[in-house]
């Protein structure tokens, strides 16, 4: 799950600037459950931009954003509402927003969120969504070896080799409202008779793993 907030209605009229017409795009899938691209906020940001004496020319709720294939469905359909405007908002990701980009590339298109992290949901409700970021994306995933608890990510430091000196009472030093990650990978590796991982020493992380740009082809 790709999290996003959405940016503050201010700054985004300040991004669309002098525009008068706008399309709106959103995501069915992260950002609906993030409510910040589904329907009802497309419709929200509908009436907060008509009151600022913007025209919504139209808008769609992509099946998901970052489908280039489903972005050019939606061109195709729609065209008109969407040379009509003069900016397209994106309320998707910044993936999403970026294929949008690269299908209607005669279009400024401007982002309406801000993304944060990969997240887990932990609640969801009708009036509450909680996500906790568990996963850096950093391509070199070292899960196997911590008992599936990841040190990049929910380590302040992303330390590598256990706890630094700062832990007290099994909290972290950089916040005391998290627990401290390698105290939990060590209670995980006991319970399975794996604390010999804790003698390893890991090097540093091999960064050429999360190369940027690149492409995935999946056969």
């Amino acid at each position: 799950m790709i999290i996003t907030r959405q940016k503050p209605f201010s700054e985004i009229l300040e991004h669309i600037g002098g525009a008068k017409k706008v399309f709106l795009v959103g995501c069915t899938l992260c950002a609906t459950v993030c409510k910040t691209g589904g329907e009802a906020q497309l419709r929200d940001m509908e009436n907060a931009l008509q009151k600022a004496g913007k025209t919504v020319t139209g808008w769609a709720v992509l099946d998901p954003a970052c489908n280039l294939l489903e972005i050019k469905r939606l061109y195709r359909k729609r065209s008109g509402e969407i040379d009509a405007a003069e900016v397209i908002l994106s309320l998707a990701c910044g993936g999403g927003t970026q294929a949008i980009v690269e299908i209607i590339g005669e279009k400024q298109v401007l982002p309406g969120n801000n993304t944060l992290f990969q997240g887990e949901i932990t609640k969801l409700t009708l009036k509450e969504a909680q996500f906790d970021q568990k996963c850096s994306l950093c391509g070199d995933c070292i899960l196997d070896e911590t008992g599936g608890i990841c040190p990049v990510t929910r380590c302040p430091k992303s330390l590598m080799n256990g706890p630094c000196g700062g832990a007290k009472d099994g909290k972290c030093e950089v916040n005391n409202d998290l627990d401290c990650v390698w105290i939990l990978i060590y209670n995980r590796l006991k319970k399975f008779g794996r604390l010999n991982e804790m003698k390893k020493i890991r090097v540093p992380r091999d960064y050429s793993r999360n190369k940027n740009p690149q492409d995935l082809i999946i056969k």
